[in-house]
């Protein structure tokens, strides 16, 4: 791929994120406005011991949709909207972080493999950005620098990959027991369904995004 191709297909993500995160916050906003029966903290709670998972304590978190499952403390982070809230919105945000509870609790792969990453991760996202700088200054003494920066580059990338799985197996999840559940009904099912739709596209965007960032430092690699 030519790098004036890669440019296009990087402005062209930066567009598209924009476009996401504006259509995600719409429908959550849309979503937020359609009540339920249960708060997004009952429904994590209901969730988990359908499944039998006992010692997942579910909390309140500040920032919006700022929620998220901590495998180390075995805690589901739930926003204030999301804890407290009585909608489709808090509900599905709610059962999609108990899904990757149920991920954990049953081994599932991709989440094993992403979990596998994080420490690796953690370490090379402090260098990496200094390594491409640095292996683009020394490229005429040390070469391999470069490369080393690109090959760090490309474990985001993957990680980025393996996460897509992961979440959408996740909202696959929670749909399921919503629906099962009786949480949503026959109308409000296809509601719960979108807003995991355009949060799971962020992900996408964000796996391409990088995977665009690393094709261009290799475009980079070779022209030099």
């Amino acid at each position: 791929m030519s790098t004036s191709m890669i440019w296009i297909l990087m402005i062209a993500v930066m567009f598209l994120s924009m476009l996401v995160q504006v259509r995600l916050k719409s429908r959550f906003e849309k979503y937020s406005e359609v009540p339920t029966s249960l708060t997004g903290a009952e429904v994590a709670q209901r969730m988990l011991q359908a499944h039998g998972i006992h010692d997942v304590n579910i909390v309140s978190v500040e920032g919006t949709l700022t929620d998220h499952y901590n495998p180390q403390t075995k805690t589901v982070n739930l926003s204030h909207d999301v804890y407290y809230g009585r909608s489709v919105a808090a509900a599905a945000v709610a059962a999609h972080e108990c899904g990757h509870v149920v991920q954990h609790a049953t081994g599932y792969g991709p989440l094993k493999l992403r979990s596998a990453l994080v420490p690796v991760l953690t370490f090379t996202n402090s260098w990496i950005s200094w390594v491409l700088l640095a292996g683009l200054f020394l490229y005429q003494i040390f070469p391999s620098l470069l490369w080393i920066g690109i090959g760090l580059f490309a474990l985001t990338t993957l990680f980025s990959f393996i996460t897509l799985p992961v979440e959408m197996n996740a909202s696959a999840r929670a749909v399921q027991w919503l629906d099962n559940a009786g949480v949503v009904s026959y109308e409000t099912k296809p509601m719960a369904q979108d807003a995991l739709k355009w949060a799971a596209y962020t992900y996408v965007i964000a796996a391409i995004g990088s995977l665009a960032t690393l094709l261009y430092y290799i475009s980079i690699a070779r022209r030099r």
